[in-house]
């Protein structure tokens, strides 16, 4: 039995394939409308933590907010994201994931409203805290697609669905900056909670169920989290990346809104909104870099996602205050952070597969902690130096993803010759 597994009661099915030497049978190919419903249904749900970006500014002159006082707001739904992982997500091993995913779709529209109410800044602090927690909803449905799809198609069906769940996180950008440039920025978590609705009853609809092959008591499934990173180091390495591939990334999402109001743009949150639709080019790659995981190995895609990102700051701050620069920079970030994505999901999925969820939860935490630093940070650095310093402290962040990855090949090549 897999170290992973020891202590753990497995359910008599996936015994039966334990004992037999394998996990669970191949499955066959995921229908092409399942693929689809879950990238449109991720990029949804993942859209709700992102509506605040273009329209920070907005908020922080509705309720007279600081610029660094804005990125708590940001902070506060990834750290959300990153509690909803560890409490929501580890769940995908041990309960029926699609009444999961309607559990925490219920709470998303509640979440929804309670922020287009807010009266005052903490009750907005509490909402995005909350809009960020059910968006961990979004890393119950990744697993779940690497569940259904047979091991030869993983890396196709992650760039796919992981498409979406970026062109969610960009799109929202636009919507949003249209959507508070015209109707005002309440407007625009109205609109999402009934999305969000729309999507509750459409679950039925579209996604099989999916039964455990754990029974399990949570502080157990909790400790069996760390015992798979303690146990694998490409786990380990992977969440470090993750976590600084997306502190960059929301150092420059936060800060960006920011940027557009200063000569020589003197733009507004419509404008900001719109460089989601230049993002969503660089993501449109996501499927490709699935095909190149699965034929040269993922972490070959994932080296080369990191460089992409560490030249695409080195251009942004020398070329990041003219529209072409921007335009160019933001092409070659949104590819580079979504290439190390998918590259990171498609390797830890084949580490332990009957733990997909719980290898998530730790990637994802790691993730949004990585996140939320970076979008407090980036602001802090905004604050001290303006553009130069947001791109001075997404340079160095990703100097240090570099040195980590360049350890883990010589680690790898030390291994291999031992």
């Amino acid at each position: 039995m897999p170290p992973e597994t020891q202590g753990i009661a497995i359910l008599p099915a996936a015994q039966a394939e334990l004992s037999a030497g394998r996990v669970s049978a191949e499955p066959p190919s995921v229908p092409a409308r399942t693929v689809w419903f879950m990238s449109v249904s991720v990029g949804l749900v993942v859209a709700n933590g992102y509506y605040i970006q273009p329209l920070l500014a907005q908020i922080a002159q509705h309720f007279g907010l600081s610029v660094t006082q804005a990125g708590v707001l940001a902070m506060l739904s990834q750290i959300g994201t990153a509690f909803g992982m560890l409490l929501f997500v580890p769940l995908g091993d041990t309960h029926e994931r699609r009444a999961l995913i309607v559990v925490l779709l219920m709470a998303a529209v509640v979440a929804l409203t309670l922020f287009a109410t807010a009266p005052n800044a903490i009750w907005l602090g509490l909402a995005c805290f909350m809009i960020g927690s059910t968006g961990a909803n979004v890393h119950v449905f990744v697993p779940f697609a690497a569940h259904l799809s047979p091991q030869r198609e993983q890396g196709r069906v992650l760039g796919a669905v992981l498409s979406g769940l970026l062109f969610g996180i960009l799109l929202a950008r636009t919507f949003s900056g249209f959507v508070g440039a015209h109707f005002g920025w309440r407007a625009v978590y109205w609109i999402a909670a009934g999305v969000m609705l729309v999507l509750l009853f459409s679950i039925r609809f579209f996604l099989p169920r999916s039964e455990p092959e754990l029974s399990l008591p949570y502080p157990q499934l909790l400790r069996s989290i760390l015992r798979l990173a303690k146990e694998h180091a490409a786990l380990r390495e992977s969440a470090l990346l993750g976590a600084l591939l997306f502190a960059v990334f929301c150092a420059f999402w936060t800060t960006l809104v920011f940027l557009l109001e200063t000569p020589p743009f003197h733009y507004g949150s419509e404008v900001a909104g719109m460089f989601g639709l230049v993002g969503a080019l660089g993501a449109a790659g996501a499927p490709i870099v699935g095909r190149m995981a699965d034929r040269h190995g993922p972490r070959y895609t994932l080296g080369i996602s990191v460089l992409i990102t560490f030249l695409s700051f080195v251009w942004l701050a020398f070329f990041g205050r003219t529209l072409f620069g921007l335009i160019v920079g933001v092409v070659f970030l949104d590819l580079g952070i979504q290439s190390g994505h998918v590259s990171n999901q498609a390797r830890i999925y084949k580490l332990a597969p009957e733990a997909k969820s719980r290898l998530n939860t730790f990637y994802m935490v790691s993730y949004f902690i990585g996140g939320s630093l970076g979008s407090l940070l980036g602001a802090w650095s905004w604050r001290i130096a303006h553009w130069n310093g947001v791109c001075l402290f997404s340079v160095a962040v990703l100097a240090w993803a570099l040195l980590v990855f360049w350890r883990g090949n010589r680690l790898a090549a030390a291994q291999e010759t031992a």
